[in-house]
């Protein structure tokens, strides 16, 4: 019981949205799980953390921004190749950031190498498959009035 007790990670990913664009960033090359691969900002949270408050450590670690969370959109549970657990939850954010320069010009950390705000509409040309289901879930629930 103790092995898989500290095999299993909980990791929270933002869904950011701001003027009809999502933030995805781009795996560094180096990265040894997944590099080069583009996904949602956010990361493994700490043991005990609260989901919510390592969501905004993790985006803020990760692109310099100050996000509001707004609904959770999806949980997934999966194994990585190195046999870790992971339940990933994906909220919906946007950014409270009001200064836009900032928002344009993410601040990156070493664990990505790009950003980019792709329009939701052409997000699935740059996410991979996995993160499909979220593009979906955020245009058939009409999430964009919230934002």
């Amino acid at each position: 019981m103790e092995h898989q007790e500290k095999n299993f990670r909980l990791s929270a990913k933002s869904f950011i949205v701001n003027d009809g664009k999502i933030l995805v960033l781009k795996r560094a090359a180096n990265d040894v799980h997944k590099p080069n691969i583009w996904e949602f900002p956010g990361g493994r949270l700490d043991l005990g953390e609260d989901p919510r408050e390592g969501l905004k450590r993790e985006t803020k670690e990760e692109t310099g921004l100050d996000i509001d969370i707004l609904h959770p959109l999806s949980v997934k549970h999966f194994t990585r190749e190195d046999g870790q657990i992971i339940t990933m939850l994906i909220f919906l954010c946007k950014t409270s950031e009001t200064n836009l320069d900032k928002v344009n010009n993410i601040k990156l950390s070493e664990e990505h190498s790009e950003f980019v705000w792709v329009p939701i509409e052409k997000s699935k040309d740059t996410l991979p498959v996995f993160f499909h289901p979220e593009v979906d879930i955020f245009k058939k629930l009409d999430l964009q009035k919230y934002m």
